[in-house]
């Protein structure tokens, strides 16, 4: 493959190249992310796993009336928009094992990366959020009317 072959294909096909070089970096970012993360990212298994510790706190940052469709047993409903008011209420737990959940997983990682921040130890994010959780067809609770 010649040099100038290449270049010549690039400057014909700017768009296709940038979006070759876009994704490029995009992969290597997210590569680097999950390399550099300190919290984990668990399957539904492997949180059924962690709760069989006691110590374990499940901490779900959905907003409240998503929480009441449907939620994992036991789990704190702290939204991501609250999290700093209400971190005096983790504080015991800054080195159990906790679970963070959302819906898809997008504010459960924002969440998991203030918690990592703030010095808490054994972090694990719910990859894919309640919607891999029921997926896996795991039990979830319900707040009654």
């Amino acid at each position: 493959m010649d040099i100038q072959r290449v270049a010549e294909f690039a400057s014909n096909h700017w768009i296709l190249t940038s979006g070759y070089f876009l994704v490029v970096v995009l992969l290597v970012q997210d590569f680097y992310d999950t390399l550099t993360s300190k919290h984990k990212g668990v399957t539904p298994a492997k949180v059924v796993e962690l709760l069989n510790d006691e110590r374990t706190i499940v901490l779900d940052v959905r907003e409240p009336h998503e929480y009441a469709k449907g939620h994992i047993a036991n789990a704190q409903c702290i939204p991501l928009g609250s999290l700093d008011d209400r971190l005096g209420t983790l504080e015991p737990h800054k080195n159990s094992p906790i679970i963070v959940t959302c819906e898809q997983g997008t504010r459960s990682l924002m969440a998991c990366k203030k918690l990592t921040k703030l010095g808490f130890t054994q972090v694990h994010e719910l990859k894919g959020g309640m919607l891999s959780w029921g997926d896996a067809k795991m039990p979830v609770s319900a707040k009654k009317k």
